[in-house]
């Protein structure tokens, strides 16, 4: 089965809220709005996200799994990153599952007080062996 945590009542205010304050510029931690176009309708999605910095490349986990903006970024290969009216245009690559390990270890690190919920009894401290076994829940696209 394909994972995918559906928002919780908190998440239906917190999200907003995030989207609202990203979208006047005021930045949550480094987050952005990720803005890609939807695989059916061809209109712009918007979802607040934390993009990671690693070895000077930037990344984007999907800690829900294969929610519909992962779905509709695998078709688009790509979208925009706002934050109030600057906007980042990219194209976007998945990695594969066997190079996300320390990926997601640097990503709990650096989000885990707002995302560490999706990950159960996995934290930035957990072996490669133990990331490599979650990998495949996590989509996580490169940006360039």
């Amino acid at each position: 089965m394909t994972r995918n945590i559906k928002p919780n009542a908190a998440d239906k205010i917190f999200n907003p809220v995030a989207k609202f304050l990203t979208g006047l510029g005021i930045s949550l931690a480094g987050s952005r709005i990720l803005a890609v176009r939807g695989r059916k309708s061809g209109e712009w999605r918007t979802v607040p996200v934390n993009p990671l910095m690693y070895n000077g490349e930037r990344y984007l986990v999907a800690p829900r799994g294969h929610t519909q903006w992962v779905r509709n970024m695998r078709a688009a290969r790509g979208g925009e990153l706002r934050l109030g009216r600057k906007v980042e245009t990219f194209e976007a690559v998945e990695v594969p599952d066997d190079e996300k390990p320390e990926i997601l270890r640097l990503y709990l690190k650096k989000w885990a007080w707002e995302v560490g919920r999706f990950f159960d009894d996995v934290t930035a401290e957990s072996n490669d062996e133990r990331l490599r076994e979650i990998a495949p829940g996590f989509p996580v696209f490169r940006l360039r």
